[in-house]
């Protein structure tokens, strides 16, 4: 039987940690028997979850023989991960142990050096930080989860159900996989990654910034047809010199900067009215129903109509 150990560090997210325990302790094969044995390893024989503390029935030699390790976040990413842990994990890694993390548990992965020059997701709010302290990793904060083979990650919470029904179906085939997702109440697939759940915010402008009263009057004309040379005529600057300064304060150009105005606005739009996808379109700015479908599908991951079922 295949032996999934999930890791419980000290301040794990608790959500984190039932996910796989609940998936893959529910599985069942054809014929009603368990497709995995499930067990709780801690460097530590009780550990602080927060609002409770849990006592950890096996210790880290639990990894040792594991064919999956499933690595939790934790409430604090900044915390040192214990140099038994690390050691434990690199261990398992040479050995070739599957590992996979749930939410920010890559912050775990990443300080036991296992996703060096590997392409890597983590949640959404923490991929800068995770891009800044490890740049040798290609952090794809759009994404539910990444399979490198051996080392996996998956985004924020419910991204966690996608990334243990995944290794379900590597396991055991799609049959088995689609009958632990109706478990969960989960489709086996969602659609879109993570990015049709963030807000599509601007990026972020230095206080400061001369382009600060440019950027507020954009945000409130942004259902006008702008071109260039009108942004550039309300700044009263050349287009090549906004061009230069818009790179420089906000790491991208103005019609890019429109655009994601316009699809911010468009998602609150489909959040909280019943406006057709057409009169959206034309109420933030687009030229057709077309190119809007295609602007918002590039921003948030997913059609406009697809961000609606989700989130009106």
């Amino acid at each position: 039987m295949h032996t999934v150990a999930v890791l419980a560090l000290d301040s794990v997210i608790p959500f984190d940690l039932s996910t796989p325990i609940e998936v893959f302790g529910r599985t069942r094969l054809p014929g009603g028997r368990p497709g995995y044995r499930v067990r709780i390893c801690a460097a530590a024989p009780r550990v602080d979850a927060g609002l409770f503390t849990l006592q950890a029935p096996w210790g880290l030699d639990g990894l040792a023989d594991a064919d999956t390790i499933i690595v939790p976040g934790v409430a604090d990413v900044s915390r040192p991960v214990p140099d038994a842990v690390l050691d434990a994990l690199r261990a398992a890694a040479g050995d070739g142990t599957r590992i996979a993390s749930i939410c920010v548990g890559t912050f775990t992965l990443a300080a036991a050096g296992l996703l060096s020059g590997l392409r890597a997701t983590t949640h959404w709010a923490a991929a800068g930080q995770l891009a800044d302290a490890y740049p040798d990793i290609d952090v794809d904060p759009d994404v539910l989860y990444v399979d490198n083979g051996q080392i996996l990650t998956s985004a924020g919470a419910a991204a966690g159900l996608d990334l243990c029904l995944h290794l379900i179906r590597r396991d055991y085939g799609s049959a088995v996989a689609a009958d632990a997702a109706r478990l969960s109440v989960m489709p086996l697939e969602r659609e879109g990654g993570q990015a049709q759940f963030i807000v599509a915010e601007q990026p972020p402008t230095p206080r400061g910034a001369t382009l600060e009263p440019l950027l507020r009057w954009l945000e409130e004309n942004a259902a006008r047809e702008l071109t260039l040379e009108d942004i550039a005529a309300r700044a009263g600057m050349s287009s090549r010199t906004l061009l230069r300064r818009f790179r420089e304060q906000t790491s991208s150009t103005p019609l890019q900067w429109l655009h994601r105005a316009r699809v911010r606005q468009a998602q609150h739009l489909l959040e909280t009215t019943g406006h057709s996808v057409e009169r959206i379109a034309v109420q933030v700015g687009f030229g057709s129903p077309t190119a809007f479908r295609d602007r918002f599908k590039r921003v948030a991951g997913v059609s406009p109509q697809a961000y609606r079922r989700a989130f009106q």
